[in-house]
Formats: structure tokens, C-alpha cells, sequence
């Protein structure tokens, strides 16, 4: 009997389908693509000087990472501002995260405190905002914002809880840019610190109020909100 063997694709086309699914991803994110969009498959090839086959591929993964949606017989389309998954994601978080931030309290040890307070100083020395990226779009921001918000949470040491708030998060970060219309005034920086002060206080109750109200924040400036302009909510 003849084993049939997997050969993985060149790693030229490994990075180049990386390289387009980025440039995908910090397009949506940034607003070059409005909610609600059409992401046709032939103009992304053009404008990248690829194949339609590398395209599609990075836009199936971006549909995997709720940042695209395939719609039958319409292709991919940027999701719908006032999509109700939106509102289930954030009410998922809120129900898991602070539960986990408890975890976190009761058993994270010397080094997790440590990497708190190291994460959370990353995020406020990285600029929320950068002129070269239009004002509203600081990748590196994002992902000190995220680093901060999974270390909290890493002190709980339950793998399949983390790997929950990745996937959720992946998809909320979206809706975050998009909330910042209805709190233009919202100070995420206060938030933020007061929530690493509550964590190493080991204040279960008090920093599990704040990271829901944080996120509850989040959600709301979703709520009623114009279909036009997202922006970020640094």
C-alpha cells in the first residue's frame, strides 16, 4: 500500500500569503474598508500585484479571524457595524474575563506580577496614535493593549480559558475602533492603570469591577451608534 505524503506549500508562498493577509488585516483595521464593504478578490490582487488564489486564501483566514465575512453569492464583504455578534462577543467576555482575572489574583506568583506591571508600562510608553498611520492606527499600540490585557489574565494558568480570550479577542479588537464615537472623551490610559493597581493590590473584587466596566465601555460605544467613521478607542 503507497502512503501518501503531505508536501507543505514552498515557504516563498507561506510568506507571501503572510505578507498579503497582513496588509488585509491593517487595511480593516486602520478603515480603509468601511463596515459593511465589499472586499472584492480581483481589486486586492491588482493592488498587491498577486494571484486571486493568494488573495482568497487571506481572506478565508480573515473570515477564521472574524474580520471579514463570506456572504453567499456575494463574496467577502468588512462586517456589518451593527452586527449582533458583536454585542455576544462582548457579553462573552464579560462573563469570562473577569472570572479569570480572579483566577489570576488568587493564583498568579512573584513573576506574573512582574510581567503585569512590565506590560502595562509597555502600554503606556507606546504611542496610542501615530501620524504616519493616519492618526488613529498604532499597530504596535494594539498589540501592547493586548499583551497587557492577556498577561492580567495569564496569571490564572488555565490554558483553554486563554485560549477563549485569543479568539475572542482577535474579533472584538475590530469592534474596539469602531466604539470610540459615542465616549470620544473615554480615558482608556485611567482605566487601564487602575486596573493593574487593582490587580497587584490583589483587590479580586475591586479590579474584577473595573475589567467589566472596561469592557462593558467598549461595548456600549457600539450601541446606536452612526454606521459611518469608526475610530479608535485608545
Amino acid at each position: 500500500m503507497t502512503q501518501t505524503t503531505h508536501t507543505p506549500p514552498p515557504a516563498g508562498k507561506q510568506m507571501l500569503s503572510e505578507r498579503v493577509y497582513t496588509h488585509l488585516r491593517d487595511a480593516i483595521m486602520r478603515g480603509d474598508h468601511a463596515p459593511g464593504d465589499p472586499l472584492k478578490p480581483q481589486d486586492l490582487a491588482e493592488e498587491q500585484g498577486v494571484s486571486l488564489a493568494v488573495v482568497r486564501e487571506a481572506l478565508v483566514r480573515a473570515v477564521g479571524e472574524g474580520l471579514a465575512d463570506r456572504l453567499p453569492n456575494r463574496g467577502f464583504a468588512v462586517p456589518a457595524y451593527s452586527d449582533h455578534r458583536w454585542q455576544e462577543i462582548a457579553e462573552a467576555r464579560q462573563a469570562i474575563e473577569p472570572v479569570m482575572l480572579r483566577m489570576s489574583i488568587e493564583r498568579g506568583d512573584l513573576d506574573w506580577e512582574a510581567r503585569v506591571r512590565a506590560s502595562h508600562h509597555r502600554l503606556v510608553r507606546t504611542p496610542a496614535y501615530l501620524p504616519e498611520e493616519g492618526e488613529h492606527y498604532s499597530g504596535a499600540w494594539a498589540e501592547a493593549h493586548r499583551i497587557f490585557h492577556r498577561t492580567l489574565l495569564e496569571g490564572s494558568g488555565n490554558l483553554v480559558l486563554l485560549d477563549t480570550f485569543d479568539r475572542m479577542w482577535t474579533a472584538s479588537e475590530l469592534t474596539r475602533r469602531w466604539s470610540a464615537q459615542r465616549n470620544p472623551h473615554r480615558d482608556g490610559a485611567l482605566e487601564h492603570r487602575l486596573l493593574e493597581e487593582a490587580a497587584l493590590a490583589r483587590d479580586a473584587d475591586t479590579a474584577a469591577e473595573i475589567l467589566t466596566r472596561h469592557l462593558t465601555r467598549t461595548a456600549a460605544g457600539l450601541t446606536d451608534s452612526p454606521q459611518h467613521g469608526p475610530a479608535d478607542d485608545a
